[in-house]
């Protein structure tokens, strides 16, 4: 016979776990920070709660997950502000509070009441926090989490196109060179998802910030750096030929500034670099519309770029007969350029 002193403890509700972690949070404040056993003993409590969090709502070995408790959850962290506390406090937390957080950040992101997205729809009260996870690239101590929950973010076009419209979106041009390779890598897959996840935001904005947009992504393309100018060149083809920014590149493939810029990735020492650039350069080329100064420029450097041409070659893949294809239209187009006789060389 066998008698049991302790009742099982009650599991917690959303509510009390939501407000464990807001007063866990809370009680990181200046003073705690300072003072290191206090510190350490309020980082364990965040830890704690956070992986209750992660308990509830993925489950914890033994029970599945609540789907109600799930949407409850995500309603308590925006009543509670608990969003705002974790951005503001995410450089003091440890290691295990930080992964417990990513992996319930995509899971609370997802939560709808109706057809509202609960802690989007806080985000769109309150966009500056937005801001504050893209200049946390600055810190690299956080950098690569707040880069995770960023692109989690990014998935709701209406943040998506917040951030693009922003002031904090010039400095991707800053974060995407920075000397940690990790944070730089981390800055341009943010950057790639803002460009690219969402075919109307983005037409939408480059209408809209045509000129200033290009001016700033030619340093990109220009940059002394082989990774940036690799994928920034990749990712310019990504955006650009995409349908719905048709009208982009129509206008792009115009300007002799940018073709000059594209020719000039043709002779990188790079490959890689001089074939990604060809496949932007045809355009300019098979563009039937082209202007005068286009032509003049093809036909003035015409020697050089039949020399680049030639020697330009994919390597071995299915994709060589294509390309070797495409090269002789171009260069084709390029001979007939140089004999014409209306040009004012």
């Amino acid at each position: 016979m066998s008698f049991s002193f302790f009742k099982p403890s009650r599991p917690k509700t959303p509510q009390e776990v939501v407000k464990a972690i807001r007063d866990s949070l809370m009680a990181l404040d200046t003073k705690t920070v300072v003072e290191v056993k206090a510190l350490e003993k309020a980082l364990e409590e965040v830890e704690k709660n956070f992986s209750s969090l992660r308990g509830m709502l993925s489950g914890d070995g033994e029970a599945e997950p609540n789907a109600d408790q799930a949407v409850q959850l995500a309603l308590e962290f925006c009543k509670e502000d608990v969003i705002s506390f974790v951005i503001h406090k995410l450089h003091i937390l440890g290691w295990e509070a930080r992964k417990d957080l990513l992996h319930c950040w995509s899971i609370l992101l997802k939560q709808k009441v109706g057809e509202t997205y609960c802690c989007v729809q806080y985000f769109e009260d309150h966009f500056e926090l937005l801001d504050s996870l893209v200049v946390c690239y600055d810190n690299k101590e956080i950098a690569l989490h707040c880069g995770s929950m960023l692109r989690e973010c990014i998935k709701f076009p209406s943040l998506a196109k917040y951030i693009l419209e922003s002031a904090c979106f010039e400095l991707f041009f800053k974060f995407v060179e920075l000397p940690n390779f990790d944070v730089a890598s981390d800055a341009f897959s943010t950057f790639k998802d803002l460009l690219t996840k969402h075919d109307s935001v983005v037409s939408e904005f480059l209408t809209a910030h045509y000129t200033e947009f290009f001016d700033v992504y030619e340093r990109l393309l220009t940059s002394s750096n082989y990774v940036t100018r690799r994928q920034s060149l990749k990712l310019l083809s990504d955006f650009l030929l995409e349908p719905p920014n048709s009208h982009i590149m129509k206008k792009f493939i115009l300007e002799v500034r940018y073709m000059k810029v594209i020719m000039t990735l043709l002779k990188d020492s790079s490959k890689n670099i001089q074939i990604s650039a060809f496949h932007i350069f045809k355009i300019f080329v098979a563009n039937p519309n082209k202007p005068q100064e286009v032509k003049i420029i093809l036909a003035r450097n015409h020697e050089k770029l039949l020399e680049l041409l030639h020697n330009l070659s994919p390597g071995k893949g299915s994709e060589d007969d294509q390309f070797e294809e495409e090269k002789e239209l171009i260069i084709e187009e390029i001979q007939k350029m140089s004999r014409l006789k209306n040009l004012e060389l």
